[in-house]
């Protein structure tokens, strides 16, 4: 047995446990789409970034095997393989949810079982809304393969001349049209009278029953769709670049350029329409086979879109506004005297987008001073800004524009910002700042003094909503002063600082953890309680899996919970058993970084933007900020406490590297519900 998990092969397991709660009966139709629609978008970005870099590596004739055993060679062999087999998977259950969907009135319509009524309205809705905006692509001598954008929907037409009788493939002609991703993908069909009923038909199979109309004087021998994954990461000459913006701008361009790394078809596609995409594309075996139709994660827009059915969905949680601010003093003044912690979904996000406005509009404010990984459109956060820094405010905003498949996003709001007088900072050069953090100075009787609010999670309303996060509001002195030396370390050119608090990548991240884990294994060599607890999404990094073997061996016990990608192999003989691993996919995201180590008699606390993985220890801006206030360390050890006996939703990593669910109680134990009762754990 190897000693570490594969970081990819163990993606593909975490997309399988996405895939499980798309499966579950337990889990509400509406919302199993949802999953569905989730595993491609994350199918997505495995193979444009990940996928695309192996491939990279091959043809760089790089032959390393990485740390845990696999060429790059062998290690593609085997994505593909499980790739594949999730695929087929996914569509099954496609198909399964489709047959059960259709019996709560929600049907997925062919054009032969409209009423000619139903027809006739869609020719229409053809004629005026799609074919206006189609563009059909012939391929021929004068008129050569067309770009073929990323991870766009398109046919596949062959045609012949009309007045032929025998065709052959000699005879026949190709081009392409583009399924518009501008229109809806699914079409309410009309006449459906009952509220409690919804016939669809897919935009594509509309546009292939009418692709005669845009090839007039042939008749079509077949119409197949088929989509292009490209390689979307970006190369950035950070160093050279004498603008970071209209370099990211050029990247951006060039991604749509990007090689091709998958090809899906429509199951049924010709061979010769295969071979000549295949030769036109460069693409050498990659093909994925799907029976059904591509790209699923239309499913998700489909779920959220139907009225009417509330009952195959989640009941919809109101998030409660923290009961902390609830006395009818404004944020700053709470914070001035206690700590207080917010835990999204469950405690709603307005509590900061109010600590941001009163900090805009309070007279005595001079300065506000906040990181930006990923921030939704038309965010209450940035209109804040805008308006502190028109009243005078100093404000700064540490954007990180190179946030993957964000960055045109993040241009466009910098860009807002700076107009409102905003200093924008773009990170830092070779680094992505992804710490969360916001730092408000105030002017109190002479002096000031400092609020801070750090977190676990992106500042953005929308997934706030689904992600978990904690957040921690504190006039700490010693924080506030730490959290001044990183933004003056982020927009100067401040030598490393003498944290009192924080440990910060990439310098002092790993430094910290690597201490505090040494501190366990001390006292578990001395025969005291030694017990290190901590959540994350991620964990690939080498020597930090390494360390957490030296201390389960010395015999410190040890809990994870790992959402997603986890090397280490926990429960292996004489290297890891003390070591348990558990993944909990659930309604909402699990996405909070926390550790509880035992410390010095009492257990000590922290919160982190950081997974445990290469990028975020030694190529990023990260933070680990500790948890003062006993009543609030208290809160989250509860809160972990529930999340390591859930027995529903919770699954447990085998020395294999598979995962089996957690079925060890009488009792159901599923976390996210128990969390959801504040009451249970933040008393």
């Amino acid at each position: 047995m190897k000693k570490y998990i594969n970081r990819e092969l163990s993606w593909i397991e975490f997309n399988k446990r996405v895939l499980e709660e798309a499966e579950d009966p337990t889990t509400p139709l509406l919302d199993r789409l949802q999953f569905l629609s989730i595993v491609s978008s994350n199918l997505d970005e495995f193979m444009s970034v990940r996928v695309a870099g192996i491939k990279d590596q091959i043809k760089a004739g790089y032959k390393t095997p990485d740390f845990t055993g696999y060429t790059p060679h062998g290690l593609l062999k085997r994505i593909m393989r499980r790739t594949s087999r999730l695929v087929h998977s996914q569509y099954k259950i496609y198909r399964d949810l489709m047959g059960e969907l259709s019996n709560e009135g929600i049907v997925q319509v062919s054009w032969s079982e409209l009423t000619g009524d139903q027809k006739r309205w869609m020719e229409d809705y053809f004629q005026e809304i799609v074919y206006p905006v189609l563009t059909p692509m012939a391929v021929d001598v004068s008129r050569p393969f067309p770009l073929v954008h990323n991870r766009e929907l398109y046919l596949a037409v062959i045609l012949c001349h009309s007045e032929r009788q025998e065709v052959t493939e000699e005879d026949s002609v190709f081009a392409i049209v583009q399924v518009p991703s501008i229109l809806p993908r699914t079409i309410p069909v009309p006449g459906i009278l009952s509220s409690r009923k919804h016939h669809f038909l897919l935009l594509e199979d509309l546009i292939k029953e009418q692709i005669g109309l845009l090839f007039s004087g042939y008749s079509t021998d077949s119409v197949h769709a088929f989509r292009v994954t490209r390689n979307a990461d970006l190369d950035l000459n950070e160093e050279g670049a004498e603008d970071l913006l209209e370099e990211l701008e050029k990247e951006l361009r060039r991604r749509r350029r990007g090689f091709p790394v998958r090809l899906e078809v429509e199951i049924g596609m010709p061979r010769h329409a295969m071979t000549r995409l295949m030769d036109e594309l460069e693409v050498e075996g990659d093909v994925f086979f799907n029976d059904g139709p591509l790209d699923l994660t239309f499913l998700s827009k489909l779920a959220g879109s139907l009225l009417n059915f509330d009952p195959l969905r989640y009941r919809p949680i109101e998030p409660v506004y923290p009961a902390e601010f609830k006395r009818g003093e404004d944020v700053l003044s709470v914070v001035r005297k206690r700590d207080v912690l917010v835990y999204h979904p469950y405690e709603s996000f307005e509590v900061v987008n109010d600590f941001i406005w009163e900090a805009a509009e309070d007279p005595d404010v001079l300065a506000i001073k906040m990181t930006l990984y990923r921030v939704n459109v038309n965010s209450e956060l940035l209109l804040a800004l805008a308006k502190a820094a028109e009243s005078g405010k100093q404000v700064t905003a540490v954007v990180e524009i190179k946030a993957r498949f964000d960055e045109a996003r993040n241009i466009a709001w910098a860009r807002q910002l700076e107009k409102a007088g905003c200093h924008v900072v773009y990170g830092l050069v070779g680094l992505k700042t992804h710490a969360k953090i916001t730092l408000v100075v105030r002017k109190e009787g002479g002096r000031l003094r400092r609020y801070v609010h750090v977190g676990t999670g992106n500042y953005n309303e929308n997934t706030a909503k689904v992600y978990t996060d904690a957040g921690l509001f504190t006039s700490n002195e010693d924080i506030g002063a730490d959290a001044t030396a990183l933004f003056n370390e982020m927009t100067g050119y401040s030598t490393p600082h003498d944290w009192r608090s924080f440990a910060v990548a990439p310098t002092g991240l790993k430094p910290k953890l690597f201490q505090l884990i040494d501190r366990e294994i001390q006292h578990a060599l001395a025969g005291k309680p030694a017990r290190i607890t901590a959540k994350m999404n991620s964990l690939s990094h080498k020597e930090m899996v390494d360390k957490l073997y030296e201390a389960s061996q010395a015999g410190v016990q040890i809990e994870l919970i790992v959402r997603g990608i986890c090397c280490l192999r926990p429960g292996v003989p004489g290297l890891s058993d003390n070591i348990r691993v558990i993944s909990i996919v659930d309604r909402f995201l699990e996405h909070s970084r926390l550790l509880v180590v035992s410390g010095h008699g009492e257990e000590e606390v922290y919160l982190s933007s950081a997974d445990w993985m290469t990028r975020n220890l030694v190529r990023r801006v990260e933070l680990l900020c500790p948890v003062y206030d006993p009543r609030l360390r208290r809160m989250l050890i509860r809160l972990l406490d529930i999340m390591l006996h859930d027995n529903v939703k919770a699954r447990q990593l085998l020395a294999k590297g598979g995962y089996r669910r957690v079925t060890d109680s009488v009792t159901s134990v599923r976390s996210q519900l128990l969390a959801m009762d504040l009451d249970t754990w933040k008393t």
